[in-house]
């Protein structure tokens, strides 16, 4: 059996210590990838319990995904879940290609050993009726999302925007008038503008608005996403990496274009 030595005065003290921990997170279990459709079942949920999501880390299940979904948008799920308050931590299950989308994502491939689904909520009591039997619960009126056009709001940040910092602009665009730090999450339902270098991730469209585009000054990013399509810094154009660029979607083919 292995023994931690004590520190001596020849060695400095330990600062930390490695171990082995389990624990339970809530398993967010995706059955399709219309991320408009998980957004609206999402909102509704965040909606009757908002505390209970607030900062709370969540993994994506992909085992029930059917193999003829396609392709999961993780940029545009990722952003869903931060927007409601989560912090999407990783992915189990799915093919080596959602394995790879969810990794340019910084998302962590988990096994069963990691992490184990959630206890069903308890069921609420029913009240029963004067003949004994149960009264059926009265059906909730079907609640429409009410529609937002991407452009409807707009959110200005005049600071720089450092490494683990995220901002997100529900419903409108983001400007940006300083730089942008590796690390760091730009995340808007319509257009992103940075007047400055942009170094860490922006996603542009969360919420699928295929016009949405993306404009900086100095293209240094990690990733770039508009509407669930996206590229990682290695895939991009070489000759217009420090560039001012705009970025939008021709035919469901993300391009990167000089200003």
């Amino acid at each position: 059996m292995a023994v931690n030595p004590e520190p001596s005065a020849e060695s400095p003290a330990r600062v930390f210590e490695l171990k082995a921990a389990a624990f339970n997170l809530p398993v967010i279990r995706l059955l399709g990838v219309d991320m408009d459709a998980v957004s609206d079942e999402l909102g509704v949920k965040v909606e009757q319990a908002p505390d209970f999501f607030r900062n709370t880390p969540v993994v994506i299940d992909l085992t029930d995904l059917p193999a003829e979904a396609g392709e999961v948008g993780f940029p545009m799920l990722v952003g869903l879940l931060r927007g409601y308050g989560m912090i999407p931590v990783g992915v189990r299950g799915g093919s080596a290609a959602q394995h790879k989308a969810a990794e340019a994502m910084e998302l962590a491939i988990l096994g069963d050993a990691f992490v184990r689904r959630s206890p069903p909520a308890p069921a609420k009591s029913v009240p029963a009726s004067a003949s004994g039997a149960p009264k059926p619960p009265t059906p909730a009126p079907e609640k429409k999302p009410e529609p937002r056009s991407p452009a409807a709001g707009f959110t200005l940040v005049t600071r720089p925007v450092r490494s683990g910092q995220r901002v997100y602009a529900a419903g409108g665009d983001l400007s940006v008038v300083a730089p942008v730090s590796s690390g760091a999450e730009l995340m808007a339902d319509g257009n992103i503008h940075v007047y400055g270098a942009l170094r860490g991730r922006a996603m542009a469209g969360l919420k699928g608005n295929l016009e949405a585009r993306i404009f900086c000054q100095d293209l240094q990013a990690e990733l770039v996403s508009v509407a669930g399509h996206y590229r990682v810094s290695e895939n991009m154009p070489a000759g217009l990496k420090g560039q001012p660029v705009q970025i939008f979607l021709d035919q469901d083919v993300l391009r990167i274009e000089k200003l």
